[in-house]
This record gives structure tokens, sequence and C-alpha cells, in this order.
């Protein structure tokens, strides 16, 4: 049995040997699938990106304006007789989401209000990461859509991409999360999110399909490791790797666009109930410069 690091928040640390206790000790060389940053013990900021940069030697992309949080749509291999039905306007806003602006309204389900509020007083505000809003929103809430790339410094090579999502009003982060295509054991690919955490991570994996209309649909209803879910990965005290798939918790996110206009639907479910629905209108900032290539 593994033994969580200490020094460290007791929150943290009764998390992290909760996840060593349940979860499964893997071997990174064959899960590279899974790995993504971990964060540190003083809070996921945005002293966080500097901190990422500095310990993978990589440089932030100042230069580029047309960011998204894919390279390319074609990265999610969805076969071509599903692609051709995909929304224009969605596939533009995965590839060049740093020129769009998002509005949020958050609906809780009664029966979980009290958990989120337990979360953000003993988690969100402190480590700054996953600050949900625990109250139901009437009025769109406006949220600043930031798309920071870094860069192999020879090569110039986009290696990790990070969506730093903030509210205008406060500048309280809402998500802070790392993004990218990863393959599964299977060979499907999928977008995946790692939102880091105290010597940890969790990290979200989506199953990519194309819905009648022209959706994009991102589902997380796998049903143990190696599927799309929601995964739970941390470092312990002698550096092994632990993770712990969540299959009573599931992600589903379906963006789509109508009239021209964008918006996305995102609701997250627990032992298939419904917990808490976001939904984002996005907005295009203005006509921008073509991608470079």
């Amino acid at each position: 049995m593994g033994v969580a690091k200490p020094r460290q928040n007791i929150q943290d640390w009764v998390t992290q040997q909760w996840v060593i206790t349940f979860g499964k000790r893997i071997d990174k060389t064959d899960h590279k699938w899974l790995l993504g940053p971990f964060g540190g013990t003083n809070g996921i900021g945005k002293e966080f990106i500097h901190e990422l940069a500095e310990k993978e030697k990589l440089v932030v992309d100042d230069l580029q304006k047309n960011k998204g949080l894919i390279q390319s749509i074609e990265q999610l291999t969805i076969p071509k007789d599903k692609l051709h039905l995909l929304s224009k306007e969605v596939i533009d806003f995965y590839e060049n989401t740093s020129n769009y602006d998002l509005k949020l309204k958050v609906k809780w389900n009664p029966l979980f209000k009290g958990f989120g509020m337990l979360v953000r007083l003993f988690f969100s505000k402190r480590i700054k990461q996953l600050n949900v809003p625990i109250s139901n929103s009437k009025d769109s809430s406006d949220l600043t859509s930031e798309i920071i790339q870094f860069l192999d410094p020879d090569t110039h090579e986009v290696k990790r991409t990070l969506w730093l999502r903030t509210f205008k009003s406060t500048g309280q982060i809402v998500y802070s999360g790392i993004y990218g295509i990863c393959q599964l054991p299977s060979g499907k690919n999928c977008i995946k999110a790692v939102f880091p955490l105290p010597n940890g991570n969790a990290t979200v994996i989506l199953l990519p399909k194309i819905g009648e209309n022209g959706e994009l649909i991102l589902d997380s209803s796998g049903r143990g490791i190696g599927d799309s879910g929601f995964y739970f990965l941390l470092e312990d005290l002698k550096g092994k790797f632990w993770t712990k798939f969540i299959k009573s918790f599931k992600d589903k996110l379906v963006v789509e666009s109508k009239n021209g206009k964008i918006a996305a639907q995102q609701t997250l479910f627990l032992w298939n109930m419904k917990v808490l629905k976001f939904d984002y209108k996005i907005e295009k900032l203005h006509t921008t410069e073509p991608k470079q290539h």
C-alpha cells in the first residue's frame, strides 16, 4: 500500500490516500494516454502557467493569435461520413477557441448543492481550481476564455494547451485545464481535459461522436480504466503512480450551432442522477487572421 506525500493540507492528503487505498497502482509506460501535469501544493492559480513551462522546459507562445483547444478536428478521427455533418461553426470554435468569449449559466440539482458547497469550502477557493458557482444563475455570467500554448523551444511544436476560464467580474478562476487528444488502448481518439490538483490531477476523457443535427457530443460514460471517463491520478511518497476511475461520475457535453450561433450544454451525473448543468453561449469576438501553419 502506498502513502500520500506528507507536508500538505490535510484535506488534500486524505483525498490522495483515498485514491491510493481504493484505486490502482499503474505503470507510467503502459498508461501514457492517461498521464498529465500535476499541480503543486500551493494552489493552481495563474502562477501554475510559469511553473508548468519551467518544469517541462517549454516556452509560452505569445505570438500565435488563433489558438484552439485542438490543432485540427481531424485529430478526433471521426469517420468521414459523420464528420461532414459537423457544424463548421463548432469546428472553428475547437480549432480557434481563443477567438471566442463565453457566457455561463448554472443550474444545480438541489440534492447535490450541499456537496458543491463543501467542495468549494474545502478545496476550490484554496487551490484556485474548479470554482463552480453555488447559486443557480438567472442571468449569464461573462467568462474570459484564454488559450495558453506551451511550445518546444527548439521545434516550436505545441506540447501543451491550457484553457483558462475566469469570471470577468471578479477575475476568479473557474477552470484551469490542459486540453489535448489521447488515444485509448482501444485505439479510439478522445479529447482529454486535465485539471491539476495538489500532487496529482483530475482527468476527464471524452469520447466524441456527431449527433443527427451536426452537433458535437463528448461523453465520458466508460466502464473502467482504459475507457472514457473521470479519473483521479496522483504520485505517492515513493514516486509511484496511482489512479482511481470514478465509474459513478459522468460528464456529457453537447456543442451545437443554430443560425450561426454556438451554444453548449454540459451535464454532470453522479449515480445516474443529474448533479449540475452548465449552459454556455459562445460568441465570436471579431474577424481574425487565418491561423498560421
